[in-house]
C-alpha cells in the first residue's frame, strides 16, 4: 500500500504537460462480446508506453465513472501522444483497428471518447493521501509558506517556476 502523506503536497514540474482523457461507455452491457476486449486493450497500450522512457507518457490515473471507465493520463508533449497514436507500429493501432470492426458489427454496444489538453499552468493539493494524480506522474513536494495558496501555486505553474519546497 502506497505511504500516506501526512502533510500538505502540491506537485513540481516545468515543461510542456498535456492532459488526455479517454474514457469507453458501455451501452449495451449485456454484449460482453464487444465492450471486454475495447476494455482489455488499454493494458497492453500502458505497459508498452511504461517500457518506454521516451514515449512521453508521464503517469495516469484510472477510475470509473458513473458513464465508464476513464484513464487521465500525464504526457510530456501533445507531439509524443500524437506520434505515438499513428505509429503503425504501436500496440494503438490494432486495438483502434479492432475496435473500429467491433462498432460496425454492433453498432452503439460500446463508446470511446478523448478529450486532450495541453495546460498552460497546472495547481495541485494533496492532504492526507499517497502521492497520486499529476503529483505521482511529476515530482510530489510539501506546501511551503510561498505556496500557501492555490493562487501562487497556479502562477507558479504558468511561469514553470514553483515556489521553493
Amino acid at each position: 500500500m502506497a505511504r500516506v502523506e501526512s502533510g500538505r503536497m502540491t506537485h513540481r514540474y516545468t515543461g510542456e504537460l498535456v492532459v488526455f482523457l479517454i474514457g469507453m461507455r458501455i451501452n449495451k452491457p449485456w454484449r460482453i462480446d464487444q465492450w471486454l476486449p475495447v476494455f482489455l486493450a488499454m493494458t497492453p497500450m500502458l505497459t508498452e508506453l511504461f517500457s518506454d522512457r521516451e514515449s512521453g507518457l508521464m503517469g495516469f490515473r484510472f477510475t470509473l465513472t458513473g458513464g465508464g471507465p476513464l484513464l487521465v493520463q500525464y504526457w510530456s508533449s501533445q507531439e509524443k501522444l500524437y506520434a505515438y497514436a499513428s505509429a503503425p507500429s504501436s500496440t494503438h493501432r490494432p486495438a483502434w483497428s479492432a475496435f473500429n470492426r467491433r462498432a460496425r458489427s454492433a453498432p452503439g454496444a460500446v463508446g470511446i471518447w478523448h478529450e486532450t489538453y495541453v495546460v498552460d499552468r497546472a495547481e495541485s493539493m494533496y492532504v492526507g493521501v499517497p502521492a497520486s494524480g499529476l503529483a505521482l506522474a511529476t515530482e510530489a513536494v510539501p506546501v511551503t509558506k510561498a505556496s500557501d495558496r492555490a493562487r501562487a501555486r497556479s502562477d507558479a505553474g504558468r511561469t514553470g517556476e514553483r515556489p521553493e519546497a
